[in-house]
């Protein structure tokens, strides 16, 4: 707009604001109240759609005790103040007639409509549409293809999906996104259904590789080997005698190092276990065996070379492209280190990266007592980056027989697993995390381990009320919750402790889990409809690069408890299988109640971010042909218009 002296001031409106605005027009809704604060600085006025609050260049502000916005501030001199008024107030005063007829509303020159599809909105009110309005990357309408129809203007673009379906964007509730990423760039030992297999894949390697330079990779596992044994350092020592070797197996809590490589870290027969690792060892000799668990892989990781900013930043690029390539929206990073903040912000900043991000530092230690002091992040970079969350690893994996148990292993009776962090490290960390408003995820995985957070996070409660809390409603979570005794399940919904879980786990540790834990713990393992049925939601995820990160191979598991095979055996505990629509909720709305997005995620509605995915057909039969993130298509592999 233009001042009588030639001045030019700019008039800006939230898209949420907007948004609600269009849908109480559509409905012909009168109830519009706006609420304007003022205040007088250096013949200037600072006006803020937020009452009794002065708004700066990022401040998040709530208009309601249910929503979070983004403030845009704008300063305008005082004597144009009035003209201002008049014309906000005379739109007000339009908004408040009676809206004569849908047809009125088509001169709305919406950015986007879809058509013609099979919509599930995951939304109570209104469980199917055939199309979907969106503006400003927030959706404005949910309903029929006539109607919406109605909201095209001159610059609509019209996608018509030709019945494909669409549902709320996928969130991967658990994932390491790096991880995914170096998986493509190292040695990917992923598929090695045999050790001569692996040591094939291993040994081409070797022949590319400089002599005395490392080699590294990941993604083996021994489950389907025949014997199913872990590999041993005289395995790698007949074909890398010249090459220290390290390679993690699929779940990154257990590692094979060769001779060359325990040599450069001085593990020998006296070297003891560290806290929360073991160094396995022959049971004859004495020496190690070359396989390193959970902490005692530290000592030989802390001797590779680390990759540089330029290769981190390439992992992590290589990680989105592939998560938003089959459908993921938004992932939520189970863990980063200070240099990878920077990263992810670096790209973010760039604009390379346009799936969003909930984030979470790994504690205890340097960066999340930092992250304490300086609290949380929400919505940066346009609702693509939160940072609100503390991540804990508190024991092993089941896999590697370092998942804390509260009996010994049915396999390994000498064993109990292990924790990896002590108690009295993780207490003050808690405390101070409900003081700041930072919630706590904890990896736990063995019943032993469940049972101890629990019992910690309840501690935590008791110590720091609600009215000392910043957020009264913490949602923290157990990442995994995969053993847990039936007696400590009711817990988690009576803490207000959410499950993370990750359904294709169970296909694939199924297999092996009735010899670690004998048939009487299975009742339960992996114990989802056991959670559901207790009062709890449970946010889903992949856990890639541990597992494929697929959503349709989560989708299927969660539903049909059977290995993509279709194969199920003794002790798989089919009763837990959940429902196509409590399975699509895993990876929708109860995400996003786990990241306190409920309100601008999770289904699909007016007001909320337009985040889709669209799918080729049914979704148990599918694949992803479309992901949108506010809006804007980030990846299609269709010929849709």
């Amino acid at each position: 707009m233009l001042r009588s002296d030639g001045a030019r001031f700019d008039i800006r409106c939230s898209s949420e604001g907007r948004s609600r605005f269009y849908e109480c027009a559509r409905r012909g809704q009168n109830k519009i109240r706006p609420s304007i604060s003022c205040r007088l600085k250096n013949n200037a006025v600072t006006v803020s759609d937020t009452e009794k609050c002065i708004i700066g260049k990022i401040d998040n502000v709530k208009t309601s005790p249910n929503r979070q916005v983004k403030a845009h501030p704008f300063r305008i001199y005082f004597r144009s103040i009035l003209p201002f008024l008049l014309f906000f107030l005379r739109n007000v005063n339009a908004a408040q007639e009676p809206v004569p007829s849908e047809a009125n509303q088509s001169r709305m020159d919406v950015d986007l409509i879809l058509v013609n599809g099979t919509v599930y909105t995951v939304n109570e009110k209104q469980p199917h549409a055939d199309a979907i309005a969106v503006t400003d990357q927030r959706i404005v309408f949910v309903g029929s293809n006539e109607d919406a129809r109605k909201f095209r203007g001159d610059k609509t673009r019209i996608i018509d999906l030709s019945g494909k379906t669409v549902v709320p964007g996928f969130t991967d509730s658990h994932c390491h996104i790096f991880g995914i990423g170096e998986r493509e760039m190292r040695l990917n030992l992923e598929g090695t259904n045999s050790l001569e297999g692996f040591l094939a894949k291993v040994k081409a390697r070797v022949a590319q590789t400089e002599r005395g330079k490392w080699i590294t990779g990941r993604g083996w596992i021994e489950t389907f080997w025949k014997p199913p044994q872990f590999p041993t350092r005289e395995d790698l020592d007949k074909i890398a005698l010249d090459n220290p070797v390290f390679l993690t197996r699929a779940d990154a809590h257990a590692a094979i190092a060769n001779s060359a490589a325990l040599k450069i870290a001085k593990i020998d027969k006296g070297t003891p276990n560290p806290f929360g690792g073991e160094i396995l060892k022959d049971k004859t000799t004495g020496e190690p065996s070359g396989m390193l668990l959970d902490n005692a892989q530290d000592l030989v990781a802390k001797n590779i070379p680390k990759p540089t900013d330029a290769e981190r930043e390439q992992a992590f690029l290589l990680g989105v492209h592939r998560e938003i390539g089959l459908g993921w929206c938004e992932i939520q990073n189970a863990g980063s280190h200070a240099e990878d903040i920077k990263i992810i912000r670096k790209c973010l900043d760039d604009g390379k990266v346009k799936l969003r991000f909930i984030n979470a530092v790994y504690g205890p230690g340097e960066d999340a007592q930092r992250f304490l002091r300086e609290g949380p992040t929400i919505d940066a970079f346009d609702h693509r980056f939160t940072q609100r969350t503390i991540k804990v690893i508190f024991d092993g994996a089941l896999g590697s027989r370092g998942a804390a148990l509260l009996k010994p292993y049915s396999d390994a009776p000498e064993s109990s697993g292990f924790l990896t962090e002590k108690e009295s490290d993780l207490k003050p960390i808690f405390e101070e995390a409900l003081r700041r408003g930072i919630q706590v995820e904890t990896h736990a995985i063995g019943d032993r381990a469940n049972h101890v957070i629990l019992d910690l996070y309840e501690q935590a409660f008791k110590a720091v009320p609600p009215d000392q809390r910043k957020i009264r409603k913490p949602r923290w979570r157990v990442e995994h919750a995969q053993i847990v005794d039936p007696a400590d399940l009711p817990q988690f919904a009576k803490l207000g402790v959410i499950p993370s879980m990750q359904p294709s786990h169970a296909i694939s540790d199924l297999f092996l889990a009735p010899a670690r834990l004998g048939m009487d713990r299975l009742a339960g393992a992996y114990a989802w409809q056991s959670f559901l049925k207790s009062g709890c939601i449970i946010a889903g995820g992949s856990d890639a690069p541990v597992e494929r990160g697929e959503p349709m191979i989560e989708f299927y598991a969660a539903v049909a408890r059977k290995s993509v095979k279709g194969f199920s055996g003794d002790g798989w505990h089919p009763e837990q299988a959940v429902s196509r629509e409590q399975a699509l909720k895993m990876f929708t709305t109860w995400p996003a109640y786990a990241a306190f997005e409920e309100k601008d995620k999770g289904s699909i509605e007016p007001g909320k971010l337009a985040d889709f995915t669209v799918l080729s057909q049914d979704i148990l039969k599918t694949h992803a042909v479309m992901t949108m993130v506010g809006g804007e298509i980030i990846f299609s592999n269709s010929h849709l218009n």
